[in-house]
């Protein structure tokens, strides 16, 4: 007796391809467009008496407008930390200081710019439709054993393969539904 069950398949394939979305969402997250976000700062870290953490950790960040954020330090000091920090990122920006604050302008990006990061944005979507595909190509395998093995009927494994295959085609629509939101972010000037 196997220990996979067609609702086991099923769910392992709705919690792998549910992770490749969250895998490319995280992916579209941080490919900078022209708007300004907060979280565009998540991945900088600064020393903090001789950690490195995150900028959030250690200083309020904030919108000032569409194309600025701004970050105020908590502590006297760390405004030139961090200053520091987010011009060696490979975010390519240029905060300037104002007293404690930190106002960090988003360069608009050019003609040129937009086009590659669209290909980053398709890339990235082709990148999660071969991870879903390859679930979806994984769980009709296991559902083929499971048949070879006579452990569920034809009729079974058939309805089985479809609402992989109806799973799939649902996982593949929102790649394409996020891909296309993210390539107008960065194509809207």
């Amino acid at each position: 007796m196997s220990t996979h069950t067609i609702p086991d398949i099923k769910k392992t394939a709705e919690h792998k391809m549910g992770k490749s979305v969250e895998a490319l969402k995280a992916d579209l997250h941080k490919i900078r467009t022209g708007r300004a976000h907060p979280g565009l700062l998540d991945q900088v870290h600064v020393d903090y008496y001789g950690s490195m953490v995150p900028i959030s950790q250690v200083a309020n960040v904030s919108l000032l407008d569409a194309r600025t954020i701004t970050v105020q330090p908590w502590e006297k000091g760390m405004g030139a930390k961090i200053e520091r920090a987010i011009r060696e990122s490979d975010l390519g920006l240029n905060p300037s200081a104002q007293g404690d604050l930190l106002r960090v302008p988003m360069p608009a990006l050019t003609e040129e710019r937009r086009k590659e990061l669209t290909k980053v944005v398709r890339h990235a979507g082709e990148e999660a439709k071969i991870a879903v595909r390859s679930v979806r190509r994984e769980g009709n395998e296991h559902l083929k054993k499971l048949l070879k093995d006579k452990e569920v009927a034809e009729d079974d494994e058939r309805r089985a393969q479809d609402e992989v295959q109806r799973l799939t085609d649902r996982t593949i629509a929102e790649i394409d539904r996020l891909v296309q939101g993210k390539e107008a972010e960065v194509m809207a000037v």
